[in-house]
C-alpha cells in the first residue's frame, strides 16, 4: 500500500476478505450495550461491599465479578471473541497460568482469603 492509498480503504482484492471481518465486529449500539453491562455489574460490587458479609464470601463474589468483567471487556474491547479460536485458546491458558501462579505464590507466604 502506498503512502496515497493510506486511509483510503483495503488494496484492491481485498474487499471480500474486509466485509466478512466487519460485518462479525459489533456496531455503536451493542459497545453502549456491553458499557452498561459492566456498569451494572459495578454497581452491583459496590453494593455486595455494604452488605456486611464475611470476608471470604466478599473476597470470592468480588473476584467472579471481576473475571466476569475482564472477560467481557477482552471479549469485544479487544476483539477476541470475533479472531481466530487459537488466540482465545492462548489467552484462556494464560489467564488460568496466571491464577494458578498467584495462587501457589499466595500459600506459599501463607496468605489466606479469611
Amino acid at each position: 500500500m502506498t503512502l496515497a492509498q493510506y486511509g483510503k480503504g483495503a488494496p484492491a482484492g481485498d474487499e471480500h476478505h474486509d466485509a466478512g471481518h466487519q460485518d462479525k465486529h459489533p456496531g455503536a449500539l451493542e459497545y453502549a450495550q456491553i458499557g452498561v453491562i459492566l456498569a451494572i455489574i459495578t454497581a452491583i460490587e459496590v453494593a455486595i461491599y455494604y452488605l456486611g458479609l464475611s470476608q471470604t464470601v466478599l473476597v470470592l463474589f468480588l473476584l467472579g465479578f471481576s473475571a466476569i468483567k475482564f472477560s467481557m471487556v477482552v471479549l469485544w474491547f479487544m476483539h477476541l471473541k470475533f479472531d481466530n479460536r487459537l488466540f482465545s485458546s492462548m489467552f484462556v491458558l494464560g489467564f488460568v497460568l496466571a491464577i494458578a501462579i498467584f495462587t501457589i505464590a499466595l500459600s506459599t507466604v501463607g496468605g489466606k482469603l479469611v
